[in-house]
């Protein structure tokens, strides 16, 4: 039986090399659990044509929205676990999700295999032009006099989004209108046309319209002000401290996926971040690159498992529900 065992375990450590060696031989398919034009996906796709250079192989983006990110990670959990299908998601469906959706129907610590953190991003909080609201003094002053004037959007039921609207307005002790959209664009969109007042979200998607003049930015979850926007202060400087909400993304392959495609994953992300223009878009748009020791394998399986245990206590406290 010794000797059977040990013939398996030196058969798999040699399929497993082999998989390395001709991994990957066609196209891979980076699911994004998010709307197309929003952070999440933004970030993806200057991810992917990274690492397409490097791996060879098309890095091709594909949008699966629903659920709050729990419809595409879903995908991506019950695919073969090959290395040919990832999931490109954040804090949020890789974490926050577990105590969002009490029927999830997989756990991220166990059901998915990590390949590494590629980005950390502020928030912003926008107002319409249309508002009329100058900064923030002036929009919590209108939260507490007649909160449900204010309709406050974002990227749908269990989005950092929503994540991040819900412990506003939790930590400021204000009301809003919830509006919830199917996916950030969409929110977005109503926010430059003044359908709605306000929507938090992360740097990539707002700082752009700020700069143009579609909305205006009135404060960040940054610890100091961005060179981007030096315009905009932080939370802390606008008189909202308690409010200090970043977002990580990540990418992640299907548990069971075999070491040796985990670590060409691995190594093509790290190079990924490494690529100069990569780095001056992150820079461009406050994406923040992950230290070296941050990147990779186990760096985000340790992440994943101490942010279900932070947003488990945060989750509870704002009492927030995903519905």
């Amino acid at each position: 039986m010794r000797r059977l065992a040990s013939a398996a375990a030196a058969l798999l450590l040699l399929a497993g090399s082999a998989v390395a060696q001709t991994f990957p031989n066609r196209p891979i398919t980076l699911v994004v659990a998010a709307a197309a034009g929003g952070t999440t996906d933004v970030l993806a796709r200057l991810v992917a044509k990274s690492m397409s250079e490097d791996l060879r192989q098309s890095v091709v983006v594909e949008n699966v929205v629903g659920g709050g990110a729990t419809v595409g990670t879903r995908r991506v959990v019950r695919a073969e676990p090959d290395g040919y299908t990832l999931i490109f998601g954040n804090m949020g469906s890789f974490a926050a999700n577990v105590w969002l959706f009490p029927q999830l129907g997989y756990d991220p610590r166990q059901d998915l295999a990590p390949v590494g953190l590629v980005a950390i991003v502020p928030m912003v909080l926008s107002v319409s032009k249309k508002s009329g609201l100058p900064d923030l003094p002036a929009f919590l002053a209108k939260l507490k006099a007649d909160g449900k004037s204010v309709n406050f959007g974002h990227a749908g039921p269990g989005t950092t989004g929503h994540l991040a609207t819900a412990t506003f307005l939790h930590v400021t002790g204000t009301k809003a209108v919830d509006i919830a959209y199917r996916g950030a664009g969409p929110a977005i969109n109503d926010l430059i046309s003044g359908t709605i007042d306000a929507v938090i979200d992360q740097t990539v998607t707002m700082l752009p319209l700020h700069g143009g003049g579609s909305v205006t930015a009135v404060a960040t979850s940054s610890t100091r002000r961005l060179p981007q926007a030096a315009d905009v202060p932080t939370f802390a400087e606008a008189g909202a401290p308690q409010f200090d909400l970043t977002v990580w993304n990540a990418i992640a392959a299907p548990a069971a996926t075999p070491r040796p495609v985990l670590d060409r994953l691995e190594a093509s992300v790290k190079t990924a971040l490494a690529d100069p223009e990569l780095r001056r878009r992150f820079g461009e748009l406050a994406a923040e690159l992950p230290e070296p020791d941050q990147q990779g394998v186990e760096p985000l399986r340790r992440l994943i498992a101490a942010d279900v245990e932070r947003f488990g206590t945060i989750i509870k406290a704002v009492g927030l529900r995903a519905e």
